[in-house]
């Protein structure tokens, strides 16, 4: 069946509509920044560039790391520039652009989100690398998309929404599972995290500026939640849309963040600059092992 224009759109010159990538620019890892300006920051690390492409915020590049070739892309912020971009990055490895078919041989993308975040427990310090093993959805993208229990744990959600007193006004939470390939490469360097996607910097995370939030008691319900060994580690926007189109994609995703506030100390950091590029060096050498 072939896809309609108006539901795949393709650039003139072959490229996925938003991202500006043409399918054999397309590297089999993927990196995901949310800041254009890290893109270079990573490119830095990288030889034999291949391109370098910056539209709106979408700003990319392919080159190799190790021997491996490695794209970098940028999202901008939230889950919704994550529905484009992992949909179009998708749509490059797993649908014939001339045809507009789908492939009949599946093509895996391994994609890591690199990031920061703020962290809500005590003990995770500032400039610590989180790698988020569950991201928990208060965004509510993934619910627009069929089989959405097939992906999220139930039982999680079950057990978060009730310590949390969830209101009814806002999108159901999912609770979706990194790819355990990533997971094992990471667990021995990084904190084990679970991490809420929130669909806004200040009310959705629970910041109180001029107007009050839906859920008063948020941060410290998030903070005091438990379910086995896991906790609520931190606040970002990004990694439940990530890990939730992957798993339904057939691709391997996650994401890892350098914690730059702490919530519970009410502290932050704004000289982290060294911190990420350390962590992009990590990332790198993990993902091309």
């Amino acid at each position: 069946m072939k896809i309609p224009e108006s539901e795949l759109i393709i650039n003139q010159d072959g490229s996925a509509f938003h991202i500006h990538i043409r399918p054999e620019e397309l590297a089999d890892t993927v990196i995901l920044v949310g800041d254009p300006g890290r893109v270079d920051a990573v490119g830095e690390f990288l030889t034999d560039i291949e391109f370098r492409r910056q539209v709106r915020e979408f700003h990319s590049m392919t080159g190799k790391y190790n021997g491996k070739r490695v794209t970098v892309l940028s999202t901008g912020i939230g889950c919704d520039n994550i529905d484009i971009v992992v949909t179009e990055l998708d749509a490059l490895a797993n649908i014939d652009f001339n045809t507009r078919e789908i492939k009949t041989e599946h093509r895996t993308l391994t994609i890591l989100r690199i990031g920061t975040s703020g962290a809500i427990q005590p003990d995770i310090p500032l400039g610590a690398f989180v790698f988020t093993h569950y991201s928990a959805g208060c965004d509510g993208l993934i619910n627009w998309y069929a089989d959405r229990d097939d992906y999220s744990d139930a039982s999680m959600e079950k057990s978060f929404t009730e310590h949390t007193h969830w209101d009814r006004h806002l999108p159901a939470p999912y609770f979706i599972k990194a790819s355990e390939e990533l997971i094992d490469r990471f667990k021995d360097c990084t904190v084990k995290g679970v991490t809420v996607s929130a669909s806004g910097f200040y009310g959705p995370q629970g910041r109180v500026i001029r107007i009050q939030p839906a859920m008063p008691r948020m941060l410290e319900d998030f903070e005091s939640w438990r379910y086995g060994d896991y906790r609520i580690t931190n606040f970002e926007m990004e990694s439940s849309a990530l890990s939730g189109l992957a798993a339904h994609l057939g691709h391997k995703g996650g994401t890892v963040c350098c914690i730059i506030a702490n919530r519970h100390l009410k502290n932050s950091r704004t000289d982290y600059k060294t911190l990420i590029r350390n962590l992009v060096k990590l990332a790198l050498d993990r993902l091309t092992a």
